[in-house]
């Protein structure tokens, strides 16, 4: 693990230089390792909609495991910024067939056709990419907080729920959130922001972190 760096940019900057260090043979091996990973859980198995996202700037590559999604029936869905939300993401139907475009921050996503958003609390699991995470279940992202406005209603209920506070079911855990990770995006300590959303887990090509993190 790294040594604690004082500033999140400095974090980001470090991270994604490390991430971009990897090979393309790296970046496949982990790839496949990482559908290994995740085909054998359960609760993945059992999972009908899930969203997650296209690799960019290194990022770890979820391809395969979308292909093993498309083809076992279940639907997948990426992140497309919305586009008059300041800060928030919709989430669109994504198969072989989605036409695509490039959004401002030159990432690929469907375009947008309002038929094919999903709710997300309609949405079993959303696998989400990061910069860097440590061993309490933070997660630094590139810094646009998308995912932390994503599932903060979702958090705010998986604290109630711990503390055992009357939640409906069908509000407790959905979507799930799961983070994807490379092994060397892991430090010490993230310098963590009140509206930062902690994960409960976290899943690299090797190995499946899980936290205790209701407040």
């Amino acid at each position: 693990m790294l040594l604690i760096i004082s500033t999140r940019n400095e974090i980001r900057k470090l991270l994604r230089t490390k991430r971009q260090s990897l090979s393309e043979v790296e970046q496949q091996q982990f790839s496949n390792d990482l559908l290994i990973q995740l085909t054998t859980r359960k609760d993945i198995i059992a999972a009908k909609n899930i969203a997650l996202y296209l690799a960019n700037d290194s990022e770890l590559d979820a391809m395969p495991f979308i292909k093993w999604c498309w083809q076992n029936n279940k639907k997948t869905y990426l992140p497309v910024i919305h586009p008059f939300s300041h800060g928030q993401l919709l989430f669109l139907h994504y198969d072989e067939n989605s036409v695509m475009r490039k959004n401002n921050y030159g990432i690929l996503e469907p375009k947008l056709d309002v038929r094919l958003i999903k709710a997300i609390n309609e949405i079993d699991i959303i696998f989400t990419p990061l910069v860097a995470f440590d061993l309490t279940g933070n997660r630094l992202g590139m810094g646009g907080g998308f995912y932390d406005r994503t599932l903060s209603s979702w958090y705010q209920q998986y604290c109630d729920q711990n503390q055992g506070l009357d939640v409906a079911q069908s509000k407790l855990t959905r979507p799930y959130p799961i983070g994807l990770a490379h092994n060397i995006q892991l430090i010490d300590a993230i310098p963590a922001q009140l509206w930062d959303i902690p994960l409960p887990e976290i899943i690299t090509p090797t190995k499946q972190y899980k936290f205790d993190i209701h407040n």
